[in-house]
């Protein structure tokens, strides 16, 4: 940003007020898509950037920079695209959902189904790998069982970011610490404290909205023909979750996501040719168009009929618009001057960690991607934690609380585009479900305000800070 150039908060606000309305009038009235909304924010925030003195060689350069950042997503979202239409092609998810069947209840579908994408996620440290694995294959089982599309994504949502906020393997988990300057296992430690709560309260609901389908006598002929349907369409076969098994395995091993990943869509392609009968041809064409399913079963047609490094355009093409319009907030210094008048709200301890989670939400629909939403309130609220005389790890638990759990809610940042794609279901939709990432700032907030948990600086480390910081005046 040129130093030079000091962005006041009404020429912030200008684009940030165009994209609220031109989204709710696209989004709501005329049930359009987000892209051309954000596109033509992105370019309002240009030229208001360019109206107070920015050239457009910095814009566009700050528009690059934001989308480089954005690129290890674009690159997994590609490969997630193949392997989702490798594992259907393969047989890999048609057999999960046919087994699931089995093993699930309605009334425990939810409960199960959160549990077994955080145990997932803990293990391999990513959401985005638990929901194209594990939550396409719940999807499938829980709409045999009758189950809302809506909850079972919700569920799948808070499952999988419970991992990706908790696992010391995950990104988020160790560059919410790395900013403020607190240890890992620290900041792991302290979050327990939001996300245990939040965790069992959404558990219990889930239990509870379970109940609903308890009494609701399972179609077992539904079921028998999904079942039916799949055996005489795919070879079902224990042997099959060899995939999942392997790229969850590989995770844990620390193998970078991308060539974990792309082993996991080979391998479908290897089960497609070699265990279904598919051709060279045909796995080439899946892995660039995704699967078609024709059994002639809608259901089972809408759920198979997907994947594809083609299927994943659509979402690349919003991110990279998203990026764009984040990168000229971010650069030109609007998001800093918005972020600044939040700074003048932190009066108490219970208003800084609101103001927090404020921003990081902020962060997550602005600059439309969850690393932002912890780099930009990370880096401008560490020094008003330590005049508050909090430990800063009670900074990197909120990055977290706010900014890891809200970013799946907006479907033009990175974490929603992505599960909205994957999912099938609409961030808009599975949102009121994902009661996990609801609780999390929710508790945040009232833990700041009744001074729960809130770790201060001890006596001794704020003297030793004292004479370090003489001794630096001195030098």
């Amino acid at each position: 940003m040129d130093k030079k150039i000091k962005v006041s908060l009404w020429a912030a606000l200008i684009p940030i007020v165009f994209l609220v309305v031109s989204l709710a009038v696209t989004l709501i009235k005329f049930g359009g898509e987000a892209h051309i909304p954000l596109l033509l924010s992105t370019a309002v925030a240009a030229i208001v950037a360019l109206s107070i003195g920015f050239k457009w060689d910095f814009l566009e350069k700050s528009i690059i920079q934001s989308i480089s950042i954005a690129m290890q997503a674009i690159l997994i979202l590609m490969v997630i695209g193949v392997i989702i239409g490798t594992w259907i092609a393969g047989g890999v998810v048609p057999t999960m959902i046919y087994y699931g069947l089995d093993l699930l209840s309605p009334t425990f579908f939810l409960v199960t189904t959160c549990l077994l994408c955080s145990i997932v996620s803990f293990a391999t440290g990513s959401a985005w790998t638990t929901a194209g694995t594990v939550g396409i294959a719940v999807l499938g089982i829980g709409q045999g069982l009758g189950i809302p599309m809506a909850m079972i994504a919700g569920a799948v949502i808070s499952g999988a970011y419970f991992g990706d906020k908790m696992s010391p393997l995950s990104d988020t988990t160790n560059l919410a610490p790395a900013i403020v300057g607190v240890n890992l296992y620290k900041h792991i430690g302290h979050m327990i404290y939001t996300t245990g709560p939040a965790l069992i309260i959404a558990l219990i609901i889930y239990g509870v909205l379970g109940m609903r389908f308890a009494d609701k006598a399972v179609d077992t002929e539904q079921i028998q023909l999904i079942k039916t349907v799949l055996s005489e369409s795919f070879l079902i076969n224990p042997w099959l979750f060899i995939p999942p098994l392997v790229v969850i395995l590989l995770v844990v091993l620390k193998m970078p996501a991308l060539p974990g990943m792309m082993i996991g869509g080979l391998l479908g392609s290897v089960f497609h040719v070699f265990v279904q009968g598919g051709s060279f041809g045909d796995t080439v064409n899946v892995m660039y168009a995704g699967f078609s399913s024709e059994t002639g079963v809608e259901m089972i047609d809408s759920l198979l009929t997907r994947g594809g490094l083609e299927g994943m355009m659509y979402t690349i093409s919003l991110i990279i618009i998203a990026m764009s319009y984040g990168g000229i907030m971010e650069k030109t210094g609007m998001l800093q001057a918005i972020m600044e008048k939040l700074l003048s709200l932190t009066k108490s301890t219970g208003n800084l960690i609101a103001t927090t989670v404020g921003a990081c939400v902020l962060s997550n629909a602005i600059a439309a991607d969850q690393y932002l939403s912890h780099v930009i309130p990370g880096k401008m609220f560490a020094e008003k934690y330590k005049e508050k005389k909090l430990e800063l790890k009670n900074l990197s638990r909120t990055l977290e609380d706010a900014g890891t759990m809200t970013s799946s809610f907006f479907p033009w940042n990175t974490c929603g585009a992505f599960m909205m794609t994957t999912l099938a279901v609409h961030p808009f939709e599975y949102a009121p479900y994902a009661f996990l990432n609801i609780l999390s700032p929710v508790i945040a907030i009232v833990f700041g305000y009744l001074g729960i948990t809130i770790a201060k600086e001890k006596a001794q480390e704020q003297t030793l800070q004292v004479i370090d910081e003489s001794k630096a005046e001195n030098l």
